[in-house]
C-alpha cells in the first residue's frame, strides 16, 4: 500500500523570549524562514509549564550506577542529550536507551537538543562496549537509537546491526528495541539493520507534514511511512513503532490523519508526548495539551487498531518500553 502524503500551507510560527535576549536561530529555524515560514518576534502568552508536567527528580544508587558505567565506557545516551524528563526514573530501574554514532548529529531538526554539525570519526569498537554494558548491567530490555550520519552510505546501520548481534550473544534473554533514522531512503541499510532481528522497529514520524519544514526539514514524511511499510515487509514478525510529538501547532485532525496513515502502513505501537522546549534557540511551545486530551487522544488511537498506544504528557519513545513489548504481544 502507498503512504499516504497531504501538502498543505506552510505554518505560522511565533518566537518567544525573555525580553532583550538575543534571538538564535537553529537551523532549522533559518530553512523555515527561507521557506517563508514566518517567526514572529512577538511573544507567545503561554502559561508556565502545568504542574502535570513536573517530575520527581530520583537519584538513586541505580542510577548512579548507571551514569558512571557510561562514561567509564565512554558511551552515550539519547537519555541525557535529548534532555529526557524521564531520566532519572527510567536510569533508577535500569532501564536505558542507548546513543550509537557518537553525540554530534548531522541533522539540524528544529525540537531536537543533540548538537548538530559534523560528526567525528565512526567508532568500530562501540558495539562491544555497548553490549558488555547491557551485560553488566543484566538488563532485560533496551533501546537503541542514534544520531543521524547522513555522510555515511549505510547511515551506521551496519553499526545497529553488529551491535544487535552481540547483545544477542553476551545477553540473549534481552528485548531489543531499535529507534533508526530513516538512512536517507537507502533500503538495503533498513535491511541489514532487520536481517539483525530486533524485537521492535522504531522510527519516528515525529510530527504533522504541514510542520516538517521546521519541525524536521532535512526528512520526508512519505520516506519516513515507507520506512516503516518496507520494515513490516522485510520481516512480518518485528513489531513497527513510531512516535509523535504535540504541541508544534499540529490540529488535532492532522494528529488524527498522521495516526491513520501510520495504521495503513501496518504500524503496531505508537508513542504520543508533549513537545517541550529544550532552550530558547529550539522551537516554541504552542501549546501544553491537559491530561483529558491525552486520555481522549488514545481512545481514538486505539479505536484505529494499533496493538498498543503510549499517551500522556510525559511519554517519550522509550519511555515504558519493556511494557510496550509485553502489552503488543497480549494484543496478538
Amino acid at each position: 500500500m502507498e503512504p499516504t502524503v497531504r501538502h498543505n500551507a506552510a505554518p505560522t510560527i511565533s518566537e518567544t523570549r525573555p525580553t532583550g535576549e538575543v534571538l538564535t536561530l537553529i537551523p532549522a529555524q533559518r530553512k523555515a524562514r527561507n521557506n517563508h515560514i514566518q517567526l514572529s518576534t512577538e511573544r507567545v502568552t503561554l502559561t508556565r509549564k502545568p504542574a502535570w508536567l513536573n517530575v520527581k527528580w530520583q537519584q538513586g544508587p541505580n542510577y548512579h550506577e548507571l551514569k558512571s558505567l557510561m562514561r567509564s565506557a565512554g558511551l552515550h545516551t539519547v537519555c541525557e542529550e535529548a534532555r529526557c524528563p524521564n531520566i532519572s526514573e527510567c536510569w533508577e530501574h535500569r532501564t536505558a536507551t542507548f546513543l550509537l554514532l557518537g553525540d554530534t548529529c548531522t541533522r539540524s531538526c528544529g525540537f531536537c537538543a543533540i548538537k548538530t554539525g559534523r560528526p567525528s570519526h565512526l567508532d568500530r569498537d562501540e558495539p562491544e562496549r555497548v553490549a558488555r554494558a547491557v551485560q553488566h548491567l543484566a538488563l532485560q530490555h533496551i533501546v537503541l537509537t542514534s544520531v543521524n550520519r547522513d555522510e555515511l552510505l549505510l547511515g551506521g546501520a551496519d553499526i545497529y546491526a553488529e551491535t544487535i548481534r552481540l547483545i544477542r550473544a553476551y545477553v540473549p534473554e534481552c528485548g531489543i528495541e531499535v529507534l533508526t533514522p530513516d538512512f536517507k531512503g537507502h533500503w538495503p541499510a533498513l535491511q541489514l539493520v532487520m536481517d539483525a532481528r530486533p524485537d521492535i522497529m522504531n522510527h519516528n514520524v515525529e510530527s504533522v507534514p504541514r510542520l516538517y519544514y521546521a519541525v524536521r526539514p532535512q526528512a520526508k514524511y512519505a520516506r519516513s511511512l515507507e520506512f516503516l511499510r518496507r520494515a513490516k515487509e522485510m520481516d512480518g514478525t518485528v513489531r513497527t513503532k513510531s512516535g509523535l510529538m504535540l504541541g508544534l501547532g499540529e490540529t488535532v485532525d492532522e494528529v488524527l490523519t498522521v495516526l491513520a496513515d501510520l495504521r495503513a502502513n501496518r504500524v503496531d505501537i505508537v508513542t504520543i508526548g508533549q513537545y517541550l522546549r529544550p532552550s530558547f534557540a529550539h522551537l516554541p511551545v504552542q501549546k501544553y495539551y491537559t491530561p483529558e486530551e491525552f486520555a481522549a487522544l488514545k481512545v481514538q488511537a486505539q479505536a484505529l487498531g494499533f496493538a498498543h498506544v503510549e499517551c500522556g504528557a510525559l511519554v517519550r519513545s522509550s519511555y515504558h518500553a519493556h511494557a510496550q513489548v509485553q502489552s503488543a504481544a497480549a494484543a496478538g
